[in-house]
């Protein structure tokens, strides 16, 4: 069991000064054969494992991170954790994840900094008042809120909102509430899975690229090469984001997926301005505020495929102008950091969850926007790859879908101009 947090193991060990607390995780030998082999480190791959140790008693399990843990997509994101979808197999999904993140404090025994503010659409356009009305009644179908506003009670919630005024090109309409919305803090989630990982026996191996996949003679999986050695199991999982592609080609294993870059930046911390999370989906720009004052500020993806992993100045620049036709005050504000990252789209913008071609290689991928989806997404693969059977939440995004065209048509937080 790992060591307890609480007040008084805080007061315990700053008597000695913080010099008897035992590693959160281990650093354990590498070895040659496990149950399950999770690829990546990030959330979707730790979440994968603990669900497996968790749920199902799966503890024999290598999680193989190429760099060190909670240093991929994990730490390239906006932290954004919301439910506000479209269609009827993606709603109930986030809605669950929603639910999980807002227990996993308690249940990791790890502070995740989980806050629930709230996310406020501001809309623009009248086809997209019709598109946020109409997510509004079917949200309201399955238990997620969405609540309109009128531009009046906007504008006194979020005062620093002062462009947007009816002689604007694109003038505020209106906006649409999603209170059950919340942002955490994205390393405590890392840590906090590989802590609850590492106590019930599974092994987190930090700078171990994956460099082939390997198959048996009868066509199944049959383990991983390392730059460390071969390490085999039944069973590998692919949660690598913008690299699926990348591992599944060792196999000729063509997947439908396209990578592309997502850039976000920081603003230098100020006084408190935003309380909630703003998307402007007319617009194309996100962005909130942090416990530390900064402005995390987000926008569309590259509009062309790539493996990039900083910021294209003109994304950047439409971004920022976006922003300041809403809230031109922060002109004045300094970058402080920016960074990019790359994940896998699937046609239909909707994710993939499934057992392969390959027999005992599954995929999660095509996550556009992950960070949100990590518990439940989690949950549902350690449920497919224990029992061989599809998670009802996820059974509609297999790769069956692409044989038939039967899509799950879903969009982003930003719509790309």
């Amino acid at each position: 069991m790992p060591q307890r947090y609480s007040l008084v193991s805080l007061l315990r060990h700053g008597l000695n000064r913080h010099t008897t607390w035992a590693p959160a995780w281990r650093s354990p030998q590498l070895k040659d054969r496990y149950d399950v082999i999770v690829i990546g480190a990030g959330g979707h791959g730790l979440a994968t494992a603990y669900y497996l140790a968790k749920e199902h008693g799966v503890t024999n399990i290598a999680v193989l991170e190429r760099g060190w843990l909670g240093g991929g997509n994990i730490a390239r994101n906006t932290i954004t954790i919301r439910s506000n979808y479209m269609r009827d197999a993606s709603i109930p999904f986030y809605v669950k994840s929603v639910a999980l993140y807002e227990a996993m404090t308690r249940e990791l025994d790890f502070n995740t900094m989980h806050s629930k503010r709230g996310m406020i659409d501001v809309i623009q356009t009248w086809g997209m008042m019709r598109d946020r009305r109409r997510r509004q009644h079917i949200m309201d179908i399955h238990g997620a809120t969405y609540e309109q506003l009128s531009v009046a009670e906007l504008r006194h919630r979020v005062p620093a909102l002062t462009g947007g005024g009816p002689e604007a090109r694109l003038p505020v309409l209106g906006a649409f509430v999603h209170t059950d919305a919340a942002v955490n803090r994205h390393d405590a989630v890392a840590w906090a899975y590989a802590r609850a990982i590492d106590a019930m026996g599974g092994a987190i191996h930090q700078q171990t690229p994956v460099t082939q996949l390997l198959r048996g003679r009868d066509g199944r999986i049959e383990g991983v090469e390392t730059p460390r050695g071969t390490v085999r199991a039944p069973k590998v999982v692919i949660a690598v984001s913008g690299h699926t592609t990348s591992l599944t080609e060792t196999l000729g294993l063509k997947l439908p997926l396209r990578s592309m870059n997502l850039t976000a930046f920081v603003s230098e911390p100020v006084r408190p301005l935003i309380d909630v999370i703003i998307n402007c989906p007319d617009a194309g720009v996100y962005l909130s505020q942090t416990d530390k004052g900064e402005l995390v500020i987000g926008g569309p993806p590259d509009p062309g495929q790539s493996y990039r992993r900083d910021i294209k100045q003109g994304v950047f620049e439409e971004t920022v102008a976006s922003m300041l036709s809403l809230f031109p005050a922060f002109k004045r504000l300094k970058l402080l950091r920016q960074w990019g990252g790359h994940l896998d789209i699937a046609p239909d913008a909707s994710p993939i969850q499934d057992e392969t071609e390959v027999p005992g290689l599954f995929v999660t991928a095509g996550w556009w926007g992950g960070y949100k989806a990590i518990p439940a997404g989690g949950l549902t693969l350690a449920h497919l790859v224990a029992t061989g059977r599809p998670h009802p939440l996820m059974e509609p995004f297999s790769l069956r879908r692409f044989r038939h065209l039967d899509y799950q048509m879903e969009t982003g937080t930003t719509t790309a101009r």
